[in-house]
């Protein structure tokens, strides 16, 4: 119903002018729903190419199987003249020019390749007009030439697109024309434009009527008044448009595409809305979880693992729910080092400070794997466990020496103790050695007291300063070098207070030979803890002789000493030692005669023995064997 309720009045001139053929072509196919109007110009030199009259034919068969005013239906169209031309059996490769206009009686679109023009009139003025595809236009347009210097330019045929090109073909299609009543197309080749001006030809068609055949006659008859010296193959085709198609049914399908957009426009915004809540949801969720993520980090930095905690298994909830692997992985890495140090610091709390330091060294493994975040409270915490129980070694060491009557040396480690503890803040264990000093003090004041009061009662005694230094000659006989100074001081101070300058000179005399082997004491005691320890090395790395001969030299100097603890406690490392050694060779002789025994019996069994001699008793031993021997070599 499209062409019957149209009016399309088609017309053309096509002749050859002074060349021997005419190699324009001009055709074109009025179908029931679409139209299409073909003008090709033929740009080879062999007069029987018939390059434009191809590609014509081409475009039509390819609308004819498509009609269509598509974009892409019409490049189509132009592709297929274009291979048509390319792959075409000639003497000379086949090349035109072409413009196309396809309509629906209500709308046009065109497109075009090379220097064939085309123009759309409206209400007598030039509405469209195409542009030469020639490095011509292309100078003419940089250097502002006029339209019509252009149909005089020495590079206006020298096209860089054209049918027949094959490769880098790239004509160009316009966009959709709406059509109105009195609408002209114009379809021209070069013969036209090169003698004619475009004022002269839009004088022609602004004053048209509704026949195109008078326009055409007046286009020609002004091309033949020109009388050009050469006159180029020229075809106009002229195409008045007199009533456009108008659809009955066009308010009906606005009001359907209305009704329908609009219900895809409901549906589009119900998706987006859809879609932006699930994706605002989800950003929500990702900010959630990255706070969180963040703050589990802060409190970690802060030391504050049970906070972490917390914020570590909501930011872990909601990657799981965002099914993210990669934040998943992560926060559990920061969540499995969040519950080591937790538990950690549960027996550092509990004051079980050896499963705490092996709970902060898992920790530490862990920390590897959440970016090294907790290494420093980790290594701050090993340090303070290894500080307090340093502290309790301190305390335990005083504790020995003060049972010892050592109180000198257990207060220095007591005071260690004390002073460790105020420096890492240790108050159970500061408290703890300020209790052991008050112990001790009390200890020895009561210690001091009871020496106080013998010291006294020998001074009342009748041998007063003789006495006293009696006792530190044996004292100092005894090797109690420290004990026989204290004597020979109070038997010092005695005969000072007695006038008795000779007896003081000599106990002074005393007293500093007591100081020099008290020195010398120290000295071999320190040189008897070396061999000592030297031995428990060997003991340790599996040489018991030189591990002996450790404690051999080191049971010398004790018994110099008259340390009989130490002599006790060195010959108890030695029996270990022998013990030890005697398993061990009763271990290796049992082996060598179980070895022994197994070769007897072996040699036994390969020989074969006549009779048994057996010694006194029916045994056989040495003498049974004695007597074998005696036989000699004639048994």
């Amino acid at each position: 119903m499209r062409k019957q309720n149209s009016t399309f009045k088609t017309a053309f001139i096509s002749e050859a002018g002074s060349e021997l053929e005419n190699n324009d072509y001009f055709a074109f196919v009025e179908l029931e729903k679409y139209a299409c109007y073909v003008v090709a110009d033929g740009l080879n030199e062999l007069p029987d190419a018939k390059s434009a009259r191809l590609a014509t034919q081409t475009i039509l068969l390819a609308f004819e199987e498509n009609p269509s005013m598509g974009k892409r239906a019409i490049l189509s169209y132009l592709e297929a003249a274009n291979k048509a031309l390319s792959t075409a059996g000639s003497r000379e490769k086949l090349k035109a020019s072409v413009v196309v206009v396809v309509t629906d009686y209500a709308k046009a679109r065109y497109g075009y390749a090379g220097n064939t023009r085309l123009s759309l009139y409206r209400g007598g003025t030039v509405r469209e007009q195409t542009r030469d595809m020639s490095l011509g236009n292309e100078a003419g347009k940089s250097g502002n030439l006029p339209e019509d210097a252009l149909s005089r330019h020495e590079q206006r045929n020298n096209l860089h697109t054209y049918l027949g090109q094959g490769k880098g073909f790239h004509p160009y299609i316009s966009k959709k024309q709406k059509l109105v009543n009195g609408d002209i197309f114009v379809l021209y080749t070069r013969g036209i434009w090169e003698n004619l001006d475009t004022g002269e030809l839009d004088d022609v068609f602004s004053e048209a009527g509704e026949e195109p055949g008078q326009c055409l006659d007046n286009v020609e008859d002004l091309l033949l008044s020109r009388q050009p010296g050469k006159l180029e193959n020229y075809t106009c085709a002229a195409v008045f448009i007199n009533k456009v198609f108008l659809d009955p049914n066009r308010k009906r399908r606005i009001k359907k595409i209305v009704m329908i957009s609009i219900a895809v426009l409901v549906s589009a915004v119900l998706v987006s809305l859809t879609v932006w809540l699930l994706y605002r949801q989800r950003k929500n969720r990702m900010d959630e979880m990255e706070r969180r993520y963040c703050n589990t980090i802060e409190y970690i930095q802060d030391g504050n693992f049970l906070r972490a905690g917390e914020e570590c298994e909501e930011a872990l909830a909601l990657a799981e729910k965002l099914r993210d692997k990669k934040w998943i992985r992560e926060i559990s890495d920061y969540q499995k080092l969040v519950e080591t140090v937790n538990a950690a610091d549960e027996a550092y709390s509990g004051k079980e400070y050896e499963n705490a330091g092996n709970a902060y060294r898992a920790a530490l493994e862990r920390s590897r794997y959440a970016d090294r975040i907790a290494d420093e409270y980790i290594d701050r915490q090993l340090k303070n466990i290894t500080d307090y129980l340093s502290v309790f070694d301190y305390i335990q060491l005083g504790d020995m020496l003060a049972g010892r009557g050592d109180y000198e040396r257990a207060e220095e480690k007591y005071l260690q103790a004390k002073s460790l503890a105020a420096r890492v803040y240790f108050e159970e264990g500061r408290k703890e050695a300020i209790n052991s000093l008050e112990a001790m003090y009390a200890a020895r004041e009561k210690q001091e007291e009871n020496d106080t009061r013998k010291a006294k009662e020998k001074a009342s005694d009748e041998v007063g300063a003789a006495q006293l230094a009696s006792e530190g000659d044996k004292a100092f006989a005894q090797g109690d070098y420290e004990g026989a100074k204290a004597y020979y001081a109070m038997a010092l101070e005695k005969y000072q207070e007695l006038g008795d300058s000779a007896h003081g000179e000599l106990v002074q005399t005393k007293i500093a030979s007591s100081s020099e082997k008290a020195d010398a004491n120290k000295q071999k005691e320190q040189e008897a803890e070396a061999y000592l320890e030297a031995g428990r090395q060997q003991a340790l790395e599996g040489n018991p002789l030189e591990a002996q001969k450790q404690y051999l030299f080191a049971k010398k100097l004790y018994k110099e000493l008259k340390n009989d603890e130490k002599v006790l406690e060195i010959d108890s490392l030695i029996q270990v030692l022998e013990i030890s050694a005697a398993i061990e060779q009763e271990k290796t002789e049992k082996e060598s005669r179980e070895e022994e025994t197994a070769a007897e019996e072996e040699s036994l069994t390969e020989q074969e023995t006549p009779s048994v001699l057996s010694g006194p008793g029916g045994e056989t031993g040495p003498g049974g064997l004695a007597a074998m021997e005696s036989f000699g070599p004639g048994i």
